[in-house]
């Protein structure tokens, strides 16, 4: 009689699913998973330096190829070592199936030797976890997971199976039945919204004189990109974007003024603050855009297209909440009898793009990075000053194209996340963006790009300093500058060579267009490029204010 082990039953499930590749780290409790990979053929598995750099991958393997990346730990550190990153996904909607390994049945609740309560840790950072105690529900629960990480608002699940349970067998074509019959149903989300809602949105937006749409993540993850495009083109309204949704429009789209929130373009958070209708598609009003709550949009009309109704009215007041799938709303309001005489408010807002910089720094760079950049490069950046300022100057392309953490900001995100990206997407060129104080974070990673001859571009903005906690120390705490200059970093271009990636400094901004040779080669390679702290990301709204205390950006 032909048996499997419960090790092998997951590579087996995963495979079925239509996984391609997992990031992950071995450890004592998922030894019997690394065993049945040895030999498994059909998963590539990319062996991370650290249980985060595994997860971060995963999340960046996801966001840009719009499906759920795979992640795999062992018990107690390694499966909490994922937390961050589990977190990172749920704040910002990635679908993620995340495995762990956990102490034998036998041994639960009796802190046993790297175990952890990984349910109980994540249960607040996951739509659902699973600790697997019957090797029969084993491909069940696997498929339920990765089909829940993606289904209606998406984010991270996880797997807990205990290392008895990896080395229990069971009969193979009792195996192959549990795989090929349909798992146990999942609700389909059903919209919640009525018809008369949507009566009520043509009402609101044809009685307005000054609207405006903005369009979050959820545009990305609803997959109505096309549909929000539409809505603009016929109506003539002007369109912001949070950093989330970011790639739906371009600098080259007429009425679209660019990204909101702290550090937003004023006209953009101009646009917010004298509307008379604000129309929200898949964003959830996270205080980074709403400052002052009393002073947000203050004069307008509120509408929140959204499928998750937990998000409706929970930072923000609104005056009419369409709940559902926002593909579908966004069809039926095309349908509607909707008027399009808004040129002459779209207009009274003059975009100044700022290119006129003599110096290296980050404006400059990324404006060379404006002169380079197509269709063919997917963009990564890890979080701080140089992440803000890509937000407002880099012009992203088109959809999936840029890839960040917004809602946890996450630092020691970017070069993992760019490793996942590149994996997910061989065709691409992969750009990691990042601050000398986040690479460190995660720098070890760097040697999957030699491992895996995954070409990578690493562009380090080195501003010799923790950039945004010194602003805020510089503009908030009377320039104090309590442990923000690194005025000790490593010389990163020895560093990544020390993993056998080529590198370079570059200290004058004469020495920018070496950038068109390097990013077109088919190799890793890592630029650090020297950069002043005293340059500050503008505008700013200080946390908690509102509009009319933008600092900078006049």
């Amino acid at each position: 009689m032909k048996e499997i082990t419960g090790a092998k039953i997951v590579l087996e499930t995963l495979k079925y699913l239509g996984v391609k590749d997992i990031f992950g780290y071995p450890g004592g409790a998922v030894i019997p998973i690394y065993d049945a990979l040895y030999d498994f053929e059909g998963l590539q598995h990319y062996m991370a330096r650290h249980e985060q750099g595994a997860v971060h991958s995963a999340d960046g393997y996801a966001r840009t190829k719009k499906v759920p990346g795979v992640c795999l730990a062992t018990s107690g550190p390694g499966a909490t070592n994922l937390v961050t990153g589990i977190m990172t996904a749920h704040m910002d909607s990635i679908p993620l199936l995340v495995i762990t390994g956990q102490v034998s049945t036998s041994f639960l609740g009796k802190d046993s030797f790297q175990e952890s309560d990984i349910i109980g840790i994540t249960s607040p950072i996951t739509k659902n976890n699973y600790l697997v105690r019957d090797i029969f529900q084993l491909p069940d629960i696997l498929k339920e997971a990765y089909i829940l990480s993606k289904h209606g608002r998406p984010g991270p699940v996880l797997v807990d199976i205990p290392k008895n349970i990896q080395e229990q067998k069971i009969d193979y074509d009792k195996f192959k039945n549990l795989l090929e019959k349909d798992i146990k149903k999942i609700n389909k989300f059903k919209s919640l919204y009525k018809e008369n809602e949507i009566l009520e949105f043509q009402k609101l937006f044809n009685s307005s004189k000054k609207p405006v749409l903005v369009v979050g993540g959820g545009v990305l993850n609803g997959d109505c990109v096309k549909e929000v495009r539409e809505f603009v083109d016929r109506t003539k309204i002007p369109v912001v974007s949070t950093l989330m949704g970011l790639g739906i429009f371009n600098k080259d789209d007429e009425k679209y003024l660019g990204m909101i929130g702290m550090h937003g373009l004023v006209e953009a958070n101009r646009a917010i603050d004298e509307c008379d209708l604000l129309i929200c598609v898949g964003m959830r009003f996270d205080d980074r855009i709403v400052g002052d709550k009393s002073k947000f949009s203050p004069n307008s009309k509120k509408i929140h297209i959204e499928i998750d109704r937990a998000e409706i009215n929970k930072n923000i007041l609104v005056d009419l909440p369409i709940i559902g799938d926002a593909k579908d709303i966004l069809k039926k309001t095309l349908e509607l009898d909707l008027k399009d005489d808004f040129e002459t408010w779209s207009e009274s807002f003059k975009r100044e793009d700022v290119t006129d910089e003599k110096d290296l720094n980050q404006i400059s760079t990324l404006n060379m990075l404006n002169e380079i950049l197509d269709e063919r490069y997917i963009v990564v950046t890890d979080v701080g000053q140089h992440q803000m300022f890509t937000a407002q100057h880099l012009d992203i392309k088109k959809p999936f194209q840029f890839c960040t953490s917004g809602g946890a900001g996450t630092m020691g995100y970017g070069l993992p996340a760019a490793i996942g990206a590149q994996v997910a997407n061989p065709d691409k060129k992969v750009i990691a963006i990042l601050g000398d104080g986040g690479f460190q974070m995660n720098q070890q990673e760097l040697i999957l790009l030699t491992q895996y001859n995954l070409p990578v571009k690493v562009l380090i903005f080195n501003n010799g300093a923790l950039g945004m906690v010194k602003q805020w120390q510089e503009l908030f705490n009377n320039k104090r500058y309590s442990s923000v200059i690194l005025d000790i970093n490593p010389d990163f271009v020895k560093l990544a060579n020390a993993h056998y990636v080529e590198g370079e400094k570059i200290e004058n901004i004469h020495n920018l267009k070496r950038l068109k040779d390097i990013l077109e080669d088919d190799n890793p390679y890592l630029v650090d490029i020297q950069m002043s702290y005293e340059h500050n990301v503008y505008p700013i709204i200080p946390a908690g204010k509102s509009f009319e205390h933008t600092i900078g950006g006049e």
